[in-house]
């Protein structure tokens, strides 16, 4: 899999997994290939559980209250799962860098991926480029890969939502 200079995938990935959990491994499976992934790793038992909480853990740094919040927990996460950079060429990719050991566990991998990725896109992009939609009740992630870096809401339905909120509020005041 490819870290892309801004770790957009991996970030995508992670968000998409915390806002429609599969019911199953195979899901996950199915959504990491979705998404850009190429490794398929074996099943093992615990496989559901253990993805559910590195996605867990990976909304910690979404929901982090400032960015040395952030920047504590993803340098945690990274000294977790996080190797030494390597070169590897496997799946027709061709060569990339990998940063995570050759452990072939799904909930490891991702670990590993969701850190890095997660990491690479809030240097890149801004300590701010991450958090939770603002068209309440709505939670879901909001990895801000706009230009501008003013991405607010997970969806346009919830920009729509919240400007007819602002509308109505002004209309009845």
């Amino acid at each position: 899999m490819h870290l892309n200079p801004y770790g957009e995938y991996a970030v995508l990935l992670a968000a998409s997994l915390a806002d429609d959990f599969p019911v199953d491994r195979a899901g996950i499976e199915e959504r990491t290939l979705e998404m850009g992934m190429t490794m398929t790793f074996p099943p093992a038992a615990d496989d559901h559980e253990r993805v559910r909480e590195v996605v867990d853990d990976w909304l910690r740094i979404v929901d982090a209250a400032d960015p040395d919040s952030r920047a504590e927990i993803l340098n945690a996460q990274m000294a977790e799962a996080a190797a030494y950079p390597r070169l590897t060429n496997h799946d027709g990719e061709g060569w990339h860098l990998h940063y995570r050991d050759d452990v072939r566990s799904l909930p490891y991998v991702l670990r590993a991926v969701f850190a890095v990725g997660t990491s690479l896109h809030l240097v890149t992009r801004g300590m701010d480029r991450l958090g939770r939609c603002e068209a309440s009740p709505c939670t879901n992630v909001v990895v801000d890969v706009t230009r501008n870096g003013r991405q607010r809401f997970c969806s346009v339905r919830c920009a729509n939502r919240a400007a007819v909120r602002r509308h109505r509020a002004r209309a009845g005041a």
